[in-house]
């Protein structure tokens, strides 16, 4: 069976609340397709580029959902990467849905959430004010953890050589966690002023080191990548599920970034 693009397109922005998400560049839902298409076979990938357009479209899929897609804040002119990219979705006659920030916070299917399950921490409220939104979790460790614990557990989730990285500020015994998947550090004052234990994110930035030092908070770097695959594995179990029974297939393509 079969469903309209369009249709595909309006249920997943409806599920993932996407017009809240004003605050974000990114440009949120269906990003390149004919609305009149139809869709029986949904492929799902963490980063929209080249190639997982074209392992997208030698899977015989009619689109690809990523959380990384190709216009964020708009396209003034379709040259260099940006024809790359367009062309390979049209000629292979794939359409694109992308879905970045609503993903990070939806407390369903979002990455923080499945992270934080991940790590058998329970959620107890949004994280990561984002233009009125949030775009991470604080969760909780029923009993204490430690960091060599926890980075333990983060490091099952490397797609390459690189470890987790950790900025060791925090406390002996780690209880209170915000995690903020993918670039997350930017939100280290939020997370100083809710007296949280940890933050777990996927990269870091330079002033990361001594905000947290200063205040004395410990920051896991597990991958961008490695920390955002939830949320799209999440999405194609969902549309697995719907009743028309699309298929639907997970393209891994890790960066080891």
């Amino acid at each position: 069976m079969s469903i309209p693009l369009s249709e595909f397109a309006d249920r997943l922005n409806d599920f993932l609340d996407v017009d809240d998400y004003a605050a974000d560049a990114a440009v949120q839902g269906l990003q390149v397709g004919p609305e009149g298409a139809t869709v029986d076979t949904a492929a799902f990938a963490v980063d929209g580029v080249v190639a997982t357009f074209e392992e997208a479209a030698a899977r015989g899929a009619d689109v690809l959902v990523v959380h990384h897609g190709i216009s964020w804040g708009g396209i003034d002119a379709v040259t260099g990467k940006e024809y790359d990219r367009v062309a390979a979705l049209v000629e292979n006659d794939l359409a694109l849905y992308a879905v970045h920030t609503p993903l990070d916070g939806h407390d369903e299917v979002g990455n923080a959430a499945l992270l934080a399950e991940h790590l058998d921490l329970d959620v107890v409220e949004p994280f990561g004010d984002f233009g009125g939104v949030h775009v991470g979790q604080r969760a909780r460790a029923d009993d204490p953890r430690t960091v060599a614990d926890l980075r333990d557990s983060l490091s099952e989730l490397a797609t390459g050589d690189r470890p987790v990285q950790v900025l060791d500020f925090g406390p002996d015994e780690i209880r209170d966690v915000a995690i903020l998947t993918g670039s997350g550090t930017d939100w280290l004052d939020e997370a100083r002023e809710k007296g949280v234990d940890a933050l777990i994110t996927g990269e870091g930035k330079q002033p990361a080191y001594h905000e947290a030092r200063e205040a004395g908070i410990t920051v896991f770097l597990a991958g961008h990548y490695a920390t955002e695959t939830f949320g799209v594995r999440a999405l194609a179990d969902r549309v697995a599920g719907w009743d028309e029974g699309i298929e639907t297939t997970y393209i891994e393509h890790p960066t080891g970034l």
